[in-house]
């Protein structure tokens, strides 16, 4: 029943008594006589059951539950073991790795089912999304299988609605449409959020790692070897594209002045080919190794790669040019 937040007290209190047994309850210290002259001497733990009256929910028609949280929490803890039983047959694929699960990444995946559970009952969304994120870290941390984890948060969702279901038979609730899709609400957008935490968590974390793979190839893909103290060289191998190059710039730049290397040795005799771009780029890298007052020589040039050179007009006159790392070493070393 609505109560319009703008007629009096009085109406108020006759409304009351003519829905004493129709769950009509008003949990304010305003109505504390009304609810002492009808015998109700202790209103605590009353929910709200009012339209307006600057409630939070204000302007929304808010109808008492016959889902009793604690009630709904006793019932999943006391028939646990049911629970369990109906949450694997309902997870067909997932029941044969639980232990191979465990084994990996020591997820036990069982009792962080009945954690979840608790959280959603309890609507602790704070505690759901933490959950959330620190599972999807794990999953990506050990590459676990993501359709495993995906089907058994529907099992879990699927199980939840099954004791839902006998918890209303066993406390024979009468339910309207009302409590049921306030439920539903509360219920699958916890069970959604957890799902959207997960994902976003394993995808940053995977994210991440690939990125510090990637700076690992890079690094191992421009090594640049000491031959003495004032001499260095720099193999490079395979195909070389626009990113790569601009790490080179950095790599040698940086190595340059932290090494105090007076000549550096380009051996390009593994790199087959070089799109116009990155010879440009290539130019450059020299160039700048020059301005740091270190000596460039470049060796192993393929055919295909001076071809592009002579058709973009580039060359190399500020380095010294050979024909092997064999001979600018020999050259070098001898002088």
């Amino acid at each position: 029943m609505l109560v319009d937040r703008r007629c009096s007290l009085i109406n108020i209190y006759d409304q009351f008594l003519l829905n004493k047994g129709a769950g009509f309850i008003l949990q304010s210290k305003l109505f504390l006589p009304f609810y002492k002259k009808l015998g109700y001497d202790n209103i605590k733990g009353i929910k709200i059951k009012i339209m307006g009256f600057n409630s939070p929910k204000r302007g929304r028609d808010i109808v008492e539950s016959a889902y009793d949280e604690k009630a709904i929490k006793e019932f999943f803890i006391e028939n646990r073991q049911e629970f369990e039983e109906n949450l694997l047959s309902e997870a067909v694929n997932v029941r044969d790795k639980i232990e191979l699960i465990h084994s990996i990444g020591n997820i036990n995946l069982v009792e962080n089912a009945h954690r979840l559970i608790l959280y959603v009952i309890e609507e602790r969304e704070s505690e759901v999304i933490e959950f959330a994120k620190q599972e999807g870290i794990i999953w990506a941390k050990f590459s676990l299988t993501l359709a495993f984890k995906l089907e058994w948060l529907h099992a879990i969702r699927r199980t939840i609605w099954t004791f839902l279901h006998k918890f209303d038979n066993v406390k024979n609730n009468k339910i309207n449409k009302e409590d049921f899709y306030s439920l539903e609400n509360k219920i699958n957008n916890q069970i959604d959020q957890f799902l959207n935490c997960f994902f976003m968590s394993y995808s940053e974390y995977k994210d991440s790692l690939i990125e510090q793979q990637n700076k690992i190839v890079e690094h191992l893909s421009v090594p640049i070897i000491p031959v003495n103290a004032k001499t260095c060289v720099l193999p490079l191998i395979g195909p070389i594209d626009s990113n790569r190059a601009t790490f080179i710039m950095e790599k040698v730049l940086t190595e340059i002045s932290n090494l105090k290397v007076q000549t550096l040795i380009f051996d390009l005799s593994g790199v087959a080919e070089m799109e116009p771009d990155v010879i440009d780029q290539l130019k450059k890298v020299i160039d700048g190794t020059v301005m740091m007052g270190c000596k460039a020589i470049i060796s192993g040039f393929r055919p295909d790669v001076v071809k592009n050179m002579i058709l973009l007009g580039i060359t190399f006159e500020q380095a010294n040019i050979v024909a092997s790392l064999e001979q600018a070493l020999k050259n070098h070393i001898s002088e």
